[in-house]
């Protein structure tokens, strides 16, 4: 089992950056793809970023150029810095882990097992 704890969510104007942080706590030694998703009200979840054990990286297109994930495999964290934020990235943004490999895409939710409560992120205009 893994334990995902984020953090580093806040309210920031359109153009800042944020850094988000998920802690993986208990059997992460088998983690394979981790990712960040996000979900506004009314929406449905929306895969943002992942990175596989080998640091390979995939992003939705609506934050390429803005948005990098990276890991921090000595303190099994994973990390979101988002800058040149816009209102639409608000949400909540919500961590993930994965054993195995997807089977389509690292950006699909039910690709996961194990999930964080998340953490707020408001951009204002």
């Amino acid at each position: 089992q893994v334990q995902l704890v984020e953090s580093g969510g806040g309210s920031v104007q359109a153009g800042g950056s944020l850094r988000l942080s998920c802690a993986a706590y208990g059997y992460t030694y088998s983690i394979h793809y981790m990712g960040w998703f996000r979900q506004a009200p009314g929406k449905e979840r929306e895969g943002v970023a992942a990175i596989d054990s080998d640091g390979s990286a995939t992003y939705a297109d609506s934050v390429k150029g803005r948005f990098t994930i990276s890991q921090d495999n000595a303190k099994n964290t994973l990390y979101l810095q988002m800058n040149s934020l816009k209102p639409e990235d608000t949400a909540m943004y919500v961590c993930a882990a994965e054993y195995g490999r997807v089977g389509s895409s690292p950006l699909f939710a039910y690709e996961y097992n194990f999930w964080g409560q998340g953490t707020q992120v408001t951009v204002s205009s």
